[in-house]
């Protein structure tokens, strides 16, 4: 089975109030997440992935270093975008995290404020195009870190990730134009679904369900 590009969990106008208008998210991911699959299924043959999950396939495409770029930049892409859809809502936002999260937050990164702050200085600070992240590391303590371009944790072995921002200029130049910090304020306190990222800590992190 072909890859497949997801429907959004929410209408293409939802996130309009919270600072992402639907012409963003039409393009965003009708456009730019859906080529990503197109490529990555046109690879499947030539680069035998046939029959891996992308979970395998990002994970192996970030072990080959250069040669696993072609593959990496477009399954990173893939499953990077499942995780940003999933991980927004137009009732996200806010500084109330649910309980688990919260505590996790306090005990390992010194609470929500500084969580903040060291995420948005990961956004900010990815030269060019990439993410920020939020990820279960391998001690099992959360920590921010980012990746250039289509890479992410997976890819790098340097743990689950639970939330990402997609800092490519594509993600918010409509909305707010070259202003990356002002984006990425508003990911933080506008679009969040707390709740979602709290179930993928208790889950151990996203699995995308899709296979070559």
């Amino acid at each position: 089975m072909p890859f497949s590009l997801p429907p959004l969990p929410y209408s293409t106008n939802a996130l309009a109030g919270q600072g992402m208008c639907q012409e963003t998210l039409e393009l965003h991911h009708g456009k730019h997440h859906n080529a990503y699959v197109t490529a990555l299924n046109g690879l499947i043959e030539s680069k035998g992935l046939a029959g891996k999950t992308l979970e395998q396939i990002v994970a192996e495409a970030g072990k080959a270093g250069a040669d696993g770029l072609p593959v990496l930049n477009q399954a990173g892409q893939h499953w990077n975008h499942i995780l940003f859809w999933q991980v927004m809502s137009p009732k996200g936002g806010g500084d109330k995290l649910p309980g688990k999260l919260a505590a996790k937050i306090d005990s390992d990164l010194g609470g929500l404020q500084a969580f903040k702050d060291a995420f948005k200085q990961a956004g900010v600070t990815q030269f060019g195009s990439g993410w920020a992240w939020l990820v279960i590391g391998t001690d099992g303590k959360l920590k921010v870190t980012k990746t250039p371009n289509g890479s992410n944790p997976v890819a790098t072995g340097e743990g689950t990730p639970i939330l990402g921002v997609d800092v490519w200029e594509h993600a918010y130049y409509l909305d707010f134009r070259n202003v990356r910090p002002n984006y990425l304020d508003n990911f933080l306190n506008k679009l969040v679904d707390w709740e979602v990222v709290e179930g993928l800590m208790d889950k151990g992190g996203l699995s995308s369900g899709q296979a070559a």
